[in-house]
């Protein structure tokens, strides 16, 4: 892993394209801004790790079941609006 130390308004570069730049610093919570093109995808880790979780969950499920809540989801968005 590479540290690098930054201050508020610094940045760095993460190939050509990616720029992370520091915005805040509060207590233990530090505020960065990333530009990238669109094209790239920006997941936080907890985020990352959930959606790896379901793409697991749904390749060992039993195909009845992934119907069942497909279909569940589709009537509660119908009820929704």
């Amino acid at each position: 892993m590479l540290v690098i130390r930054r201050r508020i308004g610094e940045s760095l570069y993460i190939g050509d394209e990616v720029e992370v730049q520091v915005l805040d610093v509060c207590g233990t919570q530090v505020k960065i801004g990333i530009q990238a093109p669109r094209d790239i995808v920006i997941l936080r880790t907890e985020m990352r790790l959930a959606a790896e979780s379901n793409r697991l969950a749904a390749r060992y499920s039993n195909p009845g079941v992934l119907q069942n809540l497909a279909k569940n989801f589709r009537s509660r968005l119908t009820k929704a609006r």
